[in-house]
Formats: structure tokens, sequence, C-alpha cells
């Protein structure tokens, strides 16, 4: 992995910022008890596992976590020449009538998001779906917009922000690189 160009959270502020986020979707969904957290595979789902254990310290709400693979529904599938390998959706419960938070780790166009507002529906008709991301970078090609943000940082198109969590990576960061190819 190349050498960060910048760091912009440790793992002290990325705790801050998930801690922010819960507070808010605590403040903002009016019936937690009909809400299920839904991570977008491969950083957004020990995020959204992350998020439901504050949400539980903080409100005693245990939510239902899934996640959501969003390979197929990707707008791009027939120009990737190894087709991706499928990790499968696992929802552990109907999301019908349900409200779907949607966590990523880093929102950048909105195509991953639009995928994965996509493979949800297959599965039912939510009463909504939200979007928290830890980060928000700009650059959106869809009309979509997070519900819940960590931080906002301002980037080029030229510039990759990596997300590094404890479960996956060994550890909390998140870095800014130079570069059209992410570092992760």
């Amino acid at each position: 992995m190349p050498a960060p160009k910048a760091e912009i959270m440790d793992g002290a502020a990325m705790n801050r910022a998930l801690a922010r986020i819960s507070h808010e979707m605590i403040e903002q969904i009016e019936d937690l008890q009909n809400a299920v957290l839904v991570g977008i595979r491969r950083r957004g789902v020990p995020l959204a596992n992350r998020l439901a254990m504050l949400i539980e310290r903080y409100e005693n709400v245990q939510l239902q976590v899934g996640e959501v693979d969003i390979s197929l529904y990707r707008d791009d599938i027939d120009n990737i020449p190894d087709p991706p390998k499928l990790s499968g959706t696992q929802i552990p419960v109907d999301v019908t009538g349900k409200t779907v938070i949607l966590v990523d780790d880093v929102l950048y166009t909105g195509r991953t998001a639009r995928a994965a507002m996509e493979a949800v529906i297959d599965l039912g008709r939510p009463s909504a779906i939200r979007l928290a991301a830890l980060i928000d970078r700009g650059h959106r090609e869809l009309p979509i917009r997070p519900d819940f943000v960590g931080k906002n940082i301002p980037t080029s198109r030229m510039e990759r922000v990596g997300v590094s969590v404890m479960e996956t990576d060994g550890s909390d960061y998140v870095a800014l690189y130079d570069g059209a190819e992410d570092p992760a």
C-alpha cells in the first residue's frame, strides 16, 4: 500500500465520529425498534456493527444488523474483466416496513449507495432507506446524499480516501492518498 498523503482520522477520531452518528440516528429515527442497520460490504459491515453496539449502549435498543453485497447491482458489471465473487447478502429480518439504514465507509459518486438500495429493495419494500457514511468525499454522480456523516472531506478526483477498520485491517484510521487507484 502506498504511503498516505495525510491522515484524516485516527482510531479515537473514528470512534467519536461513530458515536456522533449513533446519537444522530437516535434523535432522527422515530421508531428505532423498527430499524435495521445494513452494512455495505466490506468495511460498511463492521461500521454497522459498531453503530448497533453504540445505539444499544446509549438507548438500550438492540438493532438487527445485516450486510449487503452489491456486486451484481453494479452499473459497470459488464465492463469488469473478472466477474465479482459474491459474498452474499445477509439481512436477518424482512425489510418490508422497516427503516433500513445503509452504512458505508466512504461516499463518493453515489453509485455504491444506489446499488445497495436496489439490492435491499429486491428483498422487500422498506418504509424508508437512510444512508450513513463515515466519510463523504463529494463528487456525486447521482442525486444521493447521506443522512448521517462522520466527516466531510473535500477531495480531488485524483485522490483516494482509504478507511481501515480493526475488524478487517488490524487498525482504525482514515487516510488520503494520491492516485486514481484505491489504496485498499
